[in-house]
């Protein structure tokens, strides 16, 4: 089932995802849109997401990367996966008070495995690229990995 709307919503208000929470309260609070065979997001990181002075902290672009590619595995497959592993680099530095473009496809899945591309640009210029593979998994694997119940919201959005 692909959801219609491409925010955290979807989870549930009070769902605790530091990228996509409606209600996170340092959290990116992102929403999605469908772009052609992927998904695109804006965002203007503030100062609050710096490292060195003006410049958004490297780990903070990675899980702004992460959370595009989760977001396309759902726009696409209508599931949610795990990050597995994560390969990127850095082209130029994303700026804060500047809005930036991510952009995330799906560019190889199977059952249980998926693997998207993702760039985010700043200005016109490649900021950074990079290649997430998430694990599918059921709702057992699922709640293995978590450690508790999957919640209601998230049910059908598992493999």
């Amino acid at each position: 089932m692909l959801p219609d709307k491409l925010d955290g919503s979807i989870f549930g208000e009070d769902q605790p995802c530091f990228g996509c929470s409606p209600n996170h309260p340092y959290g990116f609070h992102l929403k999605l849109e469908r772009d052609g065979e992927g998904v695109k997001t804006h965002f203007t990181p503030s100062d609050r997401y710096q490292g060195p002075p003006g410049v958004m902290h490297g780990g903070l672009v990675m899980t702004l990367a992460d959370e595009v590619a989760a977001w396309a595995i759902l726009a696409k497959l209508g599931k949610f996966g795990f990050t597995t592993s994560f390969e990127g680099k850095f082209r130029a530095p994303v700026r804060v008070n500047q809005e930036a473009l991510g952009f995330g496809k799906v560019v190889r899945e199977s059952t249980r495995v998926v693997r998207v591309q993702v760039r985010i640009e700043q200005g016109g210029a490649e900021c950074f690229d990079g290649l997430l593979t998430f694990a599918l998994l059921d709702r057992a694997g699922s709640e293995k990995l978590m450690g508790k119940p999957l919640p209601e919201a998230w049910l059908k959005y598992a493999r």
